[in-house]
């Protein structure tokens, strides 16, 4: 008798995964194919249901911003579902010299991930959430699916230079995502959308 499938939903942290990244030296693989890099995560007795990114839109580099649109089409592209928070503007003040300047942070994310998860798991969209994120603060969340249904879990990939202590213990399973996951899950240089469009990678992304 063939046993089912384990049903699998990735519930993606693009920031951290991004500075992760950054922090292990790999930004000459931003080009990343998140839906191959879940492929490579998940094993053969697994369904992958749905990938779930969540990102914000940078507002303070008009340059940035065009790469990251570019990037986020790519991710359309593989059947990616995108989900927005905000990025914010704050200041920062020097306490010697009163001397103010710009500090820009992404907000919402992780109420994103933790909204989406839950309802997710109320109606039976999967059997295990694939989290990619090292955020404490989404401790809670995981910690209320783990309590209210018996039949789900929630597995952590910690993105490079992102494991987290706290997330790893209430986590059924984790890992961290090593460099030659990332470097195998890359897009090709040209990306064709389904309306013909052709996306070229930015070519200070190699």
């Amino acid at each position: 008798m063939l046993k089912k499938r384990e049903r699998v939903i990735a519930y993606i942290d693009g920031f951290n995964l991004y500075f992760g990244m950054k922090d292990a030296n790999l930004l000459s693989s931003k080009w990343l194919n998140i839906r191959s890099l879940i492929e490579n995560l998940i094993s053969p007795n697994q369904e992958l249901i749905e990938i779930k990114y969540f990102t914000s839109r940078v507002n303070n580099d008009p340059h940035k911003l065009q790469k990251q649109n570019k990037y986020l089409e790519a991710l359309e592209s593989v059947d990616i579902k995108l989900y927005y928070g905000r990025y914010q503007r704050n200041s920062i003040e020097c306490s010697r010299c009163g001397n103010e300047w710009p500090s820009y942070k992404e907000k919402m994310t992780d109420v994103n991930i933790a909204t989406h998860m839950i309802i997710d798991a109320f109606q039976d969209k999967y059997d295990m959430a694939m989290l990619i994120s090292g955020d404490s603060d989404l401790v809670p969340p995981i910690k209320e699916i783990h309590n209210n249904f018996n039949n789900k879990r929630v597995f952590v990939g910690f993105p490079p230079k992102r494991h987290n202590q706290s997330v790893s213990i209430v986590a059924k399973g984790s890992l961290t995502i090593g460099k030659k996951k990332i470097k195998d899950s890359q897009f090709p240089i040209e990306v064709i959308k389904r309306d013909g469009y052709v996306l070229t990678r930015p070519d200070d992304w190699s």
